[in-house]
C-alpha cells in the first residue's frame, strides 16, 4: 500500500515571501501535489528528491570519515572562508558560524550586492520598515517602484500588498513606476515611466514636492513625478515596494537610497514603510544569525580571534582573487551560480543539499533541504521567523552534520600541543 499523507500550514522558502499556508500531499516518499498553486513553490519543492551521497576525493565513504577529512583540510588552511549558502535552517546557519569561529575564518552569506548596499544605507540613515502583515492590514496605497512582484514573488500581491482580507483597509490604491526594463505592475490608478538615467532625478522631484518645494519648469518626461508625490499624500499608510535583489544593467545603485529617503519623508504627512523584496532559501535568516552572533549581517572575519566587519567585496568575490586557501560551503550551492565556485582551484568542502553534484569538491556530504527534509526555523524577507516542516526523510540533516564537523574541529584544537 502506498503512503499518502497530506500536510498543512507548510512554509515555502522558494522566495522571500515565506508563504506558510501551503498544503502538500506526499505519496510514495515524494511530493505529489501542493496548493495553492505557485510556480516558484513548485520549482523549489520539486518532488522532494535529493542525492544522499558522501564523497571524499570522488570516492564514496562514511560520514565520519568524510567529516574527519573535512576537518583536516579546513584546520590546515591559513585563510579559510565559510560561505553560508541557501536552504539551511537557522540552527544550521548558527553552527556554520561557530565553525567559522573555530577556524578563525572569514564567513559570509549570499547577500546580493544590491541587497548589501541597501543594508549599508539603512545603517547609515535608518529605515522605515514594517512586517508583511502590517502592510497587508494597514496599507491603503502601494507604490511599486520598478518591480512587478508577480514575476519573482508570485504570491506577494495576493497575500500582502493586494490582500482582500485586510483588517484596517477596505480598498487600496496602486501607483506603478517603471524604470527602463524594470516594469511596474498593471493595472494601476497612476502609472509612470522613467528612463534609467532619469530615476534619481524623479525621486528628487518627488521628495521636493512632498516638502512643499514645487519645482519649476520640468521636462515632460519628469512631470509625472509631481503627480506621484501628490497622489502619495492622499494615502493614510503607504507601502513602497521595490526589489532589493541583484542589480541589472542600467539600474542606478542610488535607487535604494532614494527610496529610503522617500519613505522617511512620507512619515510626516502620513505613515509609510519600505517593503524590500528578497530572494528565498532563508538568506534573510543567515543575515539575522550573523547579526545576533557577531554584530554584523555579512562579511565577517574571525581571523583576529573575534568578529569584525571585513569591508569590501563579499566572500564569494574574494574566492576569485586568491583571498582564500580553503573553502567550506554550508548549504545548497546550486542557486549561487557564481564563477568563484568553480571548485578545484580552491580545496573545498561542501555540506548541504546536492553537495555531491559539485565537481571538484574534495569533500561532499549531501544533506536534506530545510523545510523539505529538515524541520526548524526560517526567516521571511521582513525578518519574521517561521516554522519549517520536515515533509520527507533524509539520512542526514545539515545542522547535525555541521555539528559533527564542529565537534571534530574542537577536538583537534584541544589535541594540539601548546
Amino acid at each position: 500500500m502506498s503512503e499518502d499523507r497530506m500536510l498543512q500550514s507548510v512554509t515555502c522558502l522558494g522566495c522571500g515571501c515565506g508563504c506558510d499556508d501551503l498544503t502538500v500531499r506526499v505519496r510514495d516518499g515524494r511530493i505529489a501535489e501542493l496548493s495553492p498553486p505557485c510556480p516558484v513553490a513548485r520549482q523549489w519543492f520539486g518532488d522532494g528528491s535529493v542525492p544522499r551521497e558522501i564523497r571524499t576525493d570522488g570516492q564514496s565513504t562514511t560520514v565520519e570519515q568524510a567529516v574527519e577529512a573535512a576537518a583536516a583540510l579546513l584546520s590546515g588552511a591559513e585563510h579559510p572562508v565559510v560561505i553560508i549558502a541557501p536552504d539551511l535552517t537557522t540552527r544550521a546557519q548558527c553552527i556554520a558560524i561557530a565553525v567559522a569561529d573555530a577556524l578563525r575564518a572569514e564567513v559570509d552569506g549570499t547577500t546580493s550586492d544590491s541587497a548589501a548596499a541597501g543594508m549599508l544605507v539603512a545603517q547609515r540613515r535608518g529605515r522605515a520598515a514594517a512586517s508583511l502583515g502590517e502592510i497587508k492590514n494597514r496599507a491603503d496605497m502601494v507604490l511599486f517602484w520598478a518591480v512587478d512582484p508577480r514575476e519573482r514573488y508570485p504570491r506577494y500581491l495576493e497575500r500582502y500588498a493586494a490582500a482582500e482580507s485586510a483588517t484596517h483597509v477596505r480598498s487600496r490604491r496602486f501607483v506603478s513606476v517603471s524604470v527602463g526594463d524594470d516594469r511596474g505592475p498593471e493595472p494601476a490608478e497612476l502609472a509612470a515611466q522613467f528612463a534609467p538615467g532619469e530615476e534619481v532625478d524623479a525621486l528628487a522631484i518627488i521628495q521636493a514636492t512632498l516638502r512643499g518645494r514645487r519645482p519649476g519648469e520640468l521636462p515632460p518626461r519628469l512631470q509625472p513625478a509631481v503627480a506621484i508625490a501628490e497622489r502619495l499624500l492622499q494615502g493614510k499608510y503607504i507601502a513602497v515596494v521595490h526589489d532589493a535583489e541583484a542589480l541589472g544593467a542600467g539600474r542606478d545603485p542610488q535607487r535604494v537610497e532614494g527610496l529610503l529617503a522617500l519613505t522617511q519623508l512620507l512619515n510626516g504627512p502620513t505613515r509609510a514603510a519600505l517593503s524590500s523584496l528578497r530572494a528565498g532559501g532563508n538568506r534573510s535568516g543567515a543575515e539575522a544569525a550573523l547579526t545576533w552572533q557577531t554584530g554584523y549581517p555579512m562579511r565577517v572575519s574571525f581571523r583576529e580571534g573575534h568578529p569584525h566587519y571585513h569591508a569590501g567585496r563579499a566572500g564569494l568575490e574574494r574566492l576569485g582573487s586568491d583571498g582564500a586557501d580553503a573553502l567550506l560551503v554550508a548549504g545548497s550551492v546550486a542557486p549561487l551560480d557564481h564563477p568563484a565556485l568553480a571548485l578545484g582551484r580552491i580545496p573545498a568542502v561542501v555540506i548541504g543539499p546536492r553537495a555531491s553534484a559539485m565537481a571538484g569538491a574534495r569533500v561532499a556530504i549531501d544533506t536534506g533541504v530545510a523545510g523539505i527534509h529538515e524541520a526548524g526555523t526560517g526567516y521571511r524577507m521582513d525578518e519574521v521567523p517561521l516554522p519549517l516542516t520536515s515533509l520527507l526523510e533524509h539520512p542526514r540533516g545539515a545542522a547535525a552534520t555541521l555539528g559533527l564537523l564542529l565537534s571534530v574541529l574542537r577536538r583537534r584544537a584541544e589535541a594540539k600541543p601548546g
